[in-house]
């Protein structure tokens, strides 16, 4: 962005200055001898096929740079956001030649880069040496024919003094010209990309709904023609407001991927996904996820303070709805404890707090703004014992009078549901209490023999 801002200054600045100082003095030149301009033509398409050639290089290069400074940003990036990774398997190293090599590349690109244009500078130079030289011996043989006067020949060769600057800022600009396009071409390719989820022009906003939630016929997978990897089929569940649904099975069955449609960061291939009898695909996204909290298991909180990550999203913070959501998580002790209490400073990721307060806010935002539905993806599993204990309490509050879909692999966590859903392979395999489960000794009393008996 910074090198496309400064090619726009540049050529709105100095570049139209440039082209009319060249066609101006153009002009002049062949005013005061046509014969003894038309020498340039000799030089001038050469200089000018030149220019071109060096810019569609030039191009070809700044794209080369372009990919470099992405991967080594890329690169940088992903170690600083896994350096507690990094630091445990002693990769310092490792990183630091990986490190060392994407910036070699990144030099080596910018060097070849660089090195195009010190070349093209001496080469067009001496080819306007050249096309200097005739002027003089062309101009000498018409001084002494008679038909050129040695004021007017000065002229001349005044006004050709006074090109060549131009010219040269013209072939700068040029130059920048070629190398921010490798760069507009990426904001330009971010920018006309089409999201692949589409909301209809005649969405209506949805109404306060109960939460009952209904997959009718659902199919879904991802990728499409010899990629197409389906992971749902032919799903059809009911919910009922208020109930407690867990998902269970291996990994890849599709349990994400059922929330997944509820909040519609997909659509299904076939099917519908209804709330209190409304299809998702007719309201406004915003609206069907303002009446939705989610519990990630990877927590990600944001800088700024504890209340700013509580009402994340809301210009206007409600304390009193802030401290309320914050009970409820059983954050307000540990909150109500430090200095600056709510007004505390959030360090990057959430780094100054443990995971079971960093849970804790996660929790408090999810119900901040009073969700009808709750999904709950994996939300303890990476807690110890004595935090898993704290944030269970306060999920069970959070659980209170909504519609919760609870993603689980440990099985201690989905006891209390109301129904749990064992999936494999994106079908619902069973369905039941945990009693009723374990009475079947199917797929879920194995899965609970497993993670029990071991």
């Amino acid at each position: 962005m910074d090198r496309l801002g400064d090619c726009i200054f540049k050529m709105s600045q100095q570049f139209v200055a440039c082209v009319l100082q060249i066609v101006v003095l153009t002009g002049y030149i062949l005013y005061l001898n046509w014969q003894l301009s038309l020498t340039g033509v000799l030089i001038v398409p050469v200089i000018g096929l030149l220019i071109g050639q060096f810019g569609k290089r030039q191009l070809i290069l700044s794209r080369k740079n372009q990919s470099a400074i992405s991967e080594l940003s890329a690169l940088v990036s992903e170690v600083f956001g896994s350096i507690r990774i990094v630091q445990a398997f002693a990769a310092q190293r490792y990183e630091l030649a990986r490190f060392d090599k994407a910036a070699q590349l990144n030099r080596n690109a910018k060097f070849k880069t660089e090195y195009l244009t010190s070349v093209q500078y001496p080469v067009v130079g001496l080819l306007q040496a050249v096309c200097i030289l005739l002027f003089f011996l062309v101009g000498a043989w018409q001084i002494s024919t008679g038909r050129l006067t040695g004021e007017d020949f000065v002229r001349f060769l005044t006004a050709i003094a006074i090109l060549i600057n131009p010219i040269d800022l013209s072939i700068q600009h040029y130059n920048l010209y070629k190398q921010t396009e490798a760069s507009a071409e990426r904001i330009f390719e971010l920018m006309t990309l089409q999201p692949t989820l589409v909301e209809r022009e005649d969405a209506i906003a949805l109404p306060a709904i109960t939460g009952k939630v209904h997959y009718q016929n659902v199919n879904f997978g991802y990728g499409d023609g010899d990629e197409f990897s389906p992971i749902l089929t032919d799903l059809n569940l009911q919910v009922q407001p208020g109930e407690v649904v867990a998902l269970v099975g291996p990994s890849g069955a599709g349990k994400t991927t059922i929330v997944n449609l509820l909040a519609r960061f997909y659509d299904p291939q076939d099917g519908q996904v209804l709330i209190d009898g409304i299809d998702i695909k007719t309201v406004t996204i915003e609206s069907l996820r303002h009446q939705m909290g989610t519990v990630p298991q990877e927590t990600a909180l944001f800088s700024g303070t504890i209340a700013q990550n509580i009402a994340y999203g809301q210009s206007e913070l409600d304390h009193v709805a802030i401290e309320a959501a914050a009970k409820v998580a059983n954050a307000h002790d540990f909150i109500s404890a430090m200095s600056q209490g709510y007004h505390t400073w959030v360090g990057e990721r959430g780094s100054n707090f443990s995971g079971g307060q960093r849970q804790r806010i996660a929790i408090a935002r999810a119900i901040y703004r009073n969700p009808r539905i709750l999904i709950l993806d994996e939300a303890t599993s990476a807690l110890d014992p004595e935090s898993e204990a704290l944030v269970q309490e306060a999920l069970e509050r959070a659980m209170k009078n909504r519609t919760v879909f609870i993603i689980a692999h440990r099985l201690s966590t989905v006891r209390q549901a109301n129904r749990i859903l064992f999936l494999e392979n994106g079908k619902i395999l069973e369905s039941g209490t945990h009693p009723e489960l374990l009475r079947q000794n199917g797929r879920y009393a194995q899965f609970h023999t497993q993670q029990f008996d071991n």
